[in-house]
């Protein structure tokens, strides 16, 4: 039986393998394709680069009216997922009066992966993350490939991780799609979020303009203190 959100998700499929976006695959794990599961890479020149991520998608038959169940199975340390969960904190997968029925798997899966290469340390969910990185990106660079189990590329006076993650106190904010690709046009193009909240299906210059915030983000350093 075909409902309106299997109809949807088939769409979405055909949008995302048509496309073909860079470092970026997703598959369907039952049959209603309400179950997916997802692989991200790093963009290529950043910190994250060389570095897959693992993550689990769960929509419901209320979708495309709210957004599914995002979570990271493997967990970055990153400023904007919840090391505990590793749920994503961006407001329009957190909060159903912020997402946008134009918003479709594809657009998901980009927002993720430009996130892991932009976080937003303001409100961070993961704060020894974000402490680290703003102090020093270097030793967050050691950390990161030693929870990948990647020794080969850290010096030996490299720091031991605590042997569990600092939890959060108080409320924990999530990160606001307006203010996240604020701060992130910011630094690669002042008309970032314009073209980002357009549909994939009904913008054929969407591909192209995401490849281009790529190229212009890479060519410029990152900015990690807070204003």
């Amino acid at each position: 039986m075909h409902c309106r959100a299997c109809l949807l998700l088939e769409r979405d499929f055909d949008e995302l393998k048509v496309n073909n976006f860079e470092g970026i695959t997703a598959v369907p794990l039952s049959e209603d394709m309400m179950k997916w599961e997802a692989e991200i890479r790093g963009l290529q020149n950043s910190i994250w680069q060389g570095l897959v991520f693992q993550l689990t998608i769960n929509f419901t038959p209320e979708y495309n009216y709210a957004p599914p169940l995002v979570k990271f199975t493997t967990i970055p340390f990153h400023p904007n997922v919840n090391p505990q969960t590793g749920q994503p904190c961006i407001d329009f997968l957190d909060n159903p009066n912020k997402w946008n029925e134009k918003y479709t798997l594809s657009s998901i899966l980009l927002a993720l992966q430009v996130m892991l290469s932009n976080p937003v340390l303001e409100n961070p969910v993961n704060l020894q993350a974000a402490e680290i990185l703003m102090k020093d990106e270097s030793l967050y660079r050691k950390i990161i490939l030693k929870l990948f189990n990647e020794p080969s590329q850290l010096k030996d006076d490299s720091p031991e991780l605590p042997k569990e993650p600092e939890k959060c106190t108080g409320t924990v904010k999530t990160v606001s799609f307006n203010d996240y690709y604020k701060t992130w046009s910011g630094i690669a193009t002042s008309k970032a979020t314009e073209y980002y909240r357009t549909p994939v299906l009904k913008d054929p210059n969407f591909t192209g303009q995401y490849y281009k915030w790529k190229k212009m983000d890479l060519q410029h350093p990152k900015e990690w203190n807070l204003k």
